[in-house]
């Protein structure tokens, strides 16, 4: 900060853990710790718990995982759907799946969800730690996380894709600390580490090595722009040559994995098929009408007015980041977590600095005044927050979500934790339905539903799809989308693949033309789903 401010506030804003008792630093919840908890408690012992469970996908996940675990052995071929049996599979996020197959065996659903809410909570206090710590106003990085928390809610869901955030949030700023302190930069060699869990966790791995390569570029560029400064440039060498270093071990790390080089064929095919990218809804570019979407663009007028106020202040790695995260949540909705969060690590402590440096102008006197007391008070926040380093409450409370888990979600007289499929939004009742009936044969039903039938059925029934889109291919796909629009041939599909039963939503296309034909009865009808049986 200028002198002249350090000089205002030297008197007032000493370093709190000089002139408190050092139990204090234990015992105080922080402002970091009470991000936590309250995250955790919203996503777990609120309505928000049933959003979690609100991608049918988790069921598969489940159902692999216990597989694995009955097994002693990785799943490579499909068992799950009576259309891809026995078909080679690669299941790249084994890791999560066995341990979300351990914690439903242990904890049951309530299990899931507990540890999906501390990834997702662990994720945005330790954002909001990180921004504190590179000098981010309290003010400034509240309002931003609140801005990052909306947007990411979109695809607040148990999922492994959770994990990538953490992962991104840890990765960003050992490479960013390294970049700005070289003293620091032995934290890049923890990288190629954590490219081992990463790349066996999600395929969001690949987003650890897009950062990598832009990080690297920026220093290519700082080499090139040093040309006649011979020990800058001599500094920008020595940085690449750690990064390349550090990048060619943590690309090595992505083949420690049961597929080897076949995961990253795989994903490339997966990613650069056209069709299943422009039918997919979360790889589909955002619809800015909803509340996530429009946080995400807030974030970005956000960032370029940070970049605006910050008088040429912006590093190349932090220019590059910004244009990857902006590009990368416009083009498919699932990036705007992710892409948020990393807008948020670069705009509020240009923010933070840009109103530091106002406070010391010769602007009027009312807004100078405003300003140093914000900044007087950040100050004095952070430095109590950096000082409260026990984090006990965020513990407390863990411990306390597991024991309520381990006994059935209730303490005492209270039921805290109840996590389940919201039977609004899944076929729960017309689940109960095919129960009593004994139904075993094939059922044409939604991809987003499959993930639940097979979380309900496995192993005694076998889906006609679920979300794994890169298991079923675009032929496949194409298929069940000329069924599902009533596209010519649609009914020959349906012979051809045996189909005697329909579970589709209420009001559906298809539901409707089969309730009008006498080929088809309802077996099942509710506000959710139809349940058709074909005489």
């Amino acid at each position: 900060m200028p002198s002249a401010l350090s000089q205002k506030t030297s008197p007032i804003g000493r370093d709190p853990a000089a002139r408190s008792p050092s139990w204090t630093h234990i015992t105080l919840p922080s402002v970091t710790d009470l991000i936590f908890i309250v995250v955790l408690f919203s996503l777990t012992s609120s309505t928000l718990s049933t959003r979690l469970l609100g991608d049918a996908g988790i069921g598969w996940h489940i159902r692999n995982g216990e597989l694995m675990l009955r097994t002693h052995a990785l799943t490579r071929v499909d068992v799950f759907s009576y259309t891809m049996n026995q078909r080679p599979w690669l299941a790249w996020e084994w890791l999560y799946d066995v341990i979300m197959g351990a914690t439903h065996k242990w904890l049951g659903l309530n299990g899931v969800v507990l540890l999906t809410a501390m990834v997702i909570a662990l994720t945005f206090a330790l954002t909001f730690r990180i921004l504190l710590a590179r000098g981010s106003l309290v003010q400034i990085s509240l309002g931003l996380l609140l801005l990052a928390m909306g947007a990411a809610m979109i695809h607040f869901f148990a999922r492994p894709h959770v994990l990538s955030w953490l992962f991104a949030v840890i990765w960003f700023h050992l490479l960013d600390t390294a970049e700005i302190s070289p003293l620091k930069r032995r934290g890049l060699f923890y990288l190629p580490l954590l490219m081992l869990f990463w790349v066996n966790l999600h395929g969001g791995f690949l987003l650890g090595l897009a950062l990598l390569g832009l990080y690297w570029l920026s220093g290519m560029t700082r080499y090139w722009r040093h040309k006649r400064d011979s020990q800058g440039r001599q500094t920008a060498a020595s940085w690449v040559k750690q990064l390349s270093a550090v990048a060619a071990l943590s690309v090595l790390a992505t083949f420690v994995n049961p597929y080897g080089y076949k995961l990253h064929a795989h994903i490339y095919h997966y990613l650069s098929n056209r069709f299943l990218m422009n039918h997919i809804d979360e790889f589909r570019s955002p619809d800015f009408h909803g509340l996530a979407q429009e946080c995400f663009a807030v974030l970005l007028v956000v960032t370029i007015i940070a970049f605006y106020v910050s008088n040429g202040k912006v590093r190349d790695s932090q220019l590059f980041v910004v244009l990857f995260a902006a590009y990368s949540g416009l083009y498919a909705s699932r990036n705007l977590p992710i892409a948020s969060i990393l807008l948020i690590l670069v705009a509020a402590p240009l923010l933070s600095m840009a109103v530091g440096d106002a406070g010391s102008r010769e602007l009027q006197n009312r807004i100078q005044s405003f300003l140093f007391r914000c900044s007087s008070f950040s100050l004095r926040m952070g430095n109590l927050e950096q000082s409260l380093r026990g984090h006990l409450w965020p513990v407390a409370a863990l411990v306390f979500a597991l024991f309520v888990c381990i006994r059935g979600g209730r303490f005492g007289s209270l039921q805290l934790m109840s996590a389940h499929f919201d039977d609004k939004r899944f076929p729960v009742q017309a689940a109960q339905v095919i129960a009593r009936h004994g139904i075993h044969e094939p059922i044409f039903t939604l991809d987003s539903w499959g993930g639940y039938l097979i979380f309900r059925f496995y192993p005694e029934m076998k889906v006609f799809v679920d979300d794994r889109h890169d298991l079923y291919g675009e032929q496949f796909l194409r298929q069940y989308l000329t069924v599902l629009r009533l596209a010519p041939g649609w009914d020959r599909v349906l012979n051809e693949q045996h189909i005697n039963w329909v579970l589709m939503p209420q009001g559906s296309s298809l539901a409707n033309m089969l309730e009008a034909t006498r080929q088809w009865k309802v077996v099942y009808s509710d506000q959710v789903s139809v349940l058709l049986d074909r005489e």
